[in-house]
């Protein structure tokens, strides 16, 4: 064990793999030389070689299109998007071309992409820097969505999603890169895809999640159990897609009450599909409405610091609505 950032657990996990695999290669702008905007491909071309660790002209169409037509033909992309907010451009190649690839050709070929991206606001990034598009990609047949909360998870998800035979689209909140730290094995592992996670069991309310509002739940839950007696079980989502149904149920029979917390947009986030199995699953044993805490439905982050204050998430708002949703 050693006691890690996050950004340094995905940037072993790359890494491990190059090592393991030599199909396994890196592209996306400035994953070379510079080593990535936020430094998580820092030494990967000074160890494999520019061959395996491409700098790509600013393309995201470009990055996603070459990186299908590669995994199609044996190899094992990692593809980086410098921002989510810039997939946007790559949705049509990463929509209509890699997730359907394995269904048009009847088996006979699959797409085993990573397409990495940083998400989420808290660095004055603005409106162009600062999105969660997850919800553009969820609910996609044939694709696969990841948003670590932990290191651990981080290094061990992102592994597994190498190895995963079909596109895997791997979400990092950018807040978490240096802001959580933790023992991660220095050793081979990995996290099965479609799994959530217990970060902490209790009695009185349930609270749901994934990325970084987790850190929030988890720094709530500790205060109003000290000052309150309130205890919070909290569930990490970890997958997007498949979404682990048997954890989510399970968690909000625990206690009956259950708040969904994440950053992207409330209106059509993960959050709604998790509440809408809440409903089909466990509506009679509910004891509360079901409670989202989210990002406002705005049009994107603002970039004036005391607006962007206004729009995160944080561990006060967490706090409060933990309590109100307790109190109920």
């Amino acid at each position: 064990m050693a006691m890690m950032e996050y950004i340094d657990a995905i940037r072993l996990a790359m890494k491990e793999e190059m090592e393991r695999d030599d199909s396994v290669f890196v592209l996306g702008e400035d994953v070379g030389v510079k080593g990535g905007v936020f430094t998580t491909t820092k030494g990967l071309q000074e160890q494999f070689g520019a061959e395996r660790v491409l700098d790509t002209p600013l393309a995201e169409s470009a990055i996603a299109g070459v990186a299908i037509g590669a995994a199609m033909y044996g190899m094992k992309p990692i593809a980086e998007m410098q921002y989510s907010d810039f997939m946007l451009p790559a949705t049509n190649q990463i929509i209509s071309e890699a997730a359907k690839i394995r269904y048009r050709s009847n088996n006979d070929w699959s797409c085993p992409v990573v397409i990495r991206a940083p998400i989420g606001g808290g660095i004055f990034g603005g409106l162009y820097h600062s999105q969660c598009p997850e919800s553009i990609f969820f609910g996609t047949p044939g694709l696969k969505i990841v948003a670590p909360y932990s290191a651990y998870d981080a290094k061990g998800l992102l592994k597994a999603a190498v190895r995963d035979p079909d596109p895997v689209l791997f979400f990092e909140n950018k807040k978490c890169y240096k802001l959580i730290k933790e023992d991660v094995p220095e050793s081979d592992y990995t996290v099965p895809i479609g799994e959530a996670n217990l970060l902490r069991e209790g009695d009185d309310i349930t609270v749901i999640g994934y990325s970084l509002p987790l850190h929030f739940a988890m720094q709530a839950a500790e205060e109003l159990e000290r000052e309150q007696g309130i205890t919070a079980h909290i569930l990490d989502l970890r997958t997007l897609q498949p979404l682990d149904r048997e954890a989510i149920t399970a968690a909000v029979r625990r206690t009956g009450k259950v708040l969904i917390v994440h950053e992207d947009n409330k209106t059509g986030g993960v959050g709604a599909e998790v509440a809408a199995i809440i409903a089909e699953e466990c509506l009679f044993e509910l004891d509360a409405p079901i409670f989202r805490l989210c990002g406002p439905d705005v049009p994107a982050m603002p970039i004036s610091p005391p607006m962007e204050k206004f729009f995160m998430l944080s561990k006060d708002k967490l706090k409060a609505e933990m309590l109100r949703l307790a109190q109920y």
